[in-house]
């Protein structure tokens, strides 16, 4: 409920409750008598209209008030707004407020316990100061209100400690998904445009006809990470459904396929079954060979590769495998001697594995024993109805 509703509802049970006991103290009373019960009794309920706003000012009013009606006639009923003052009291107080709250309290019992002692006008009917088991009820009831704000404060700190944990575990989710899709969506084309214009350098002076090949080969690799760029940037800055900023998927792999070819790796791609993959599963699909074959370009090229992508009923798995570097030695512009292997701290693998993970899929990458690089992903699905 909204804090002024909640304002709003304590105000009417202060008149309420002021309207029940000045009747009850002014009942059979005349004069002085019934002028100060009154008085007492609208102090002891009035000033819970503001205890949402002033706990700790409004629980001493009200304590104070209902003690002297109390001294006036024995009433215990203005204990009832005193308990109440004291459970909101207890709730909005901090932790480091809590030893003074409580040490007010414990004097205020004490205060009672000393007029208990040696303020009890003898002969007064009812007089219940002068009855230690009233007492007794009077500080238990204080006890189990301020128990029970300290819980209620407990728990709105443990759901505000809890909805700040899950914002910040949000934000993070959000940031490593939005590094992973710039990762996938930049290094596959980063990767072609650097073997293409490291083959240009090598043979510009030589084979110029070569030099204008990985031009070309530049302009559409880089034209294809703008336009992947653009429809990132333009799902992180809409309003609208994600859905309708349309992903790459099965699609575009011949495309990605073709770019690894441009970049010297000559690509074979094997699709089965994949007319029953869900339409959720076609992005990490896709991002999956696009960073393998990433890897495949700057670490193993000129090379071939094995692309497939298996449908089952409650699975699909890609394999991406590549016969590693020739024997003829790297391609122009990369060192001698460097291994083919791959780094195993590299961003892309360890994105391979966390998009997997997400789906609930499995992941695993490494060299072959008869030469190369596999990288083998297993995502379960359940298959979308007809």
């Amino acid at each position: 409920m909204h804090r002024r509703l909640l304002i709003a509802l304590d105000g009417l049970a202060a008149a309420i409750a002021a309207v029940v006991f000045v009747v009850s103290a002014v009942a059979g009373q005349h004069g002085a008598a019934a002028w100060a019960r009154g008085l007492l009794a609208a102090a002891a309920a009035l000033p819970i209209a503001a205890v949402r706003l002033r706990p700790r000012l409004v629980f001493g009013v009200v304590l104070a008030a209902s003690l002297g009606w109390s001294m006036l006639d024995g009433a215990q009923l203005p204990f009832v707004a005193t308990a109440y003052a004291m459970f909101h009291c207890s709730s909005a107080t901090s932790r480091p407020r809590r030893v003074r709250a409580v040490t007010a309290v414990l004097v205020s019992l004490g205060g009672v316990g000393l007029l208990t002692a040696v303020g009890s006008p003898r002969g007064v009917p009812g007089w219940w100061i002068g009855r230690p088991q009233v007492l007794a009820l009077l500080a238990a009831v204080l006890a189990c209100t301020w128990t029970a704000g300290q819980i209620v404060r407990d728990r709105r700190l443990f759901a505000q400690r809890a909805a700040e944990q899950a914002a910040r575990s949000a934000v993070a989710e959000e940031r490593l998904r939005i590094a992973r899709e710039l990762h996938d969506s930049v290094a596959h084309s980063m990767g072609v445009i650097a073997i293409k214009a490291a083959v240009a350098g090598h043979v510009a002076d030589r084979r110029p006809d070569e030099v204008r090949d990985a031009l070309r080969v530049i302009e559409t690799t880089s034209k294809g990470a703008l336009a992947e760029m653009r429809h990132l940037l333009g799902v992180l800055r809409s309003d609208d459904d994600p859905g309708e900023h349309e992903p790459p998927g099965m699609a575009a792999l011949p495309a990605l396929a073709r770019r690894a070819t441009a970049a010297g790796v000559t690509v074979d791609v094997t699709l089965r079954d994949t007319e029953r993959l869900p339409a959720t599963l076609e992005l990490p699909v896709y991002r999956i060979v696009q960073e393998a074959l990433t890897n495949v370009v700057k670490h193993a090229a000129p090379t071939r590769c094995r692309v497939g992508v298996t449908a089952a009923a409650s699975e699909v798995s890609v394999e991406v495998c590549d016969e590693g570097r020739p024997d003829s030695g790297p391609p122009p512009g990369r060192d001698h001697g460097r291994s083919p292997r791959r780094r195993p701290g590299g961003h892309g693998l360890i994105g391979m594995r966390e998009r997997i993970a997400a789906y609930g899929g499995t992941f695993s990458a490494g060299p072959r024993p008869e030469g190369g690089f596999r990288v083998l992903a297993r995502i379960p699905y359940h298959e979308e109805p007809a």
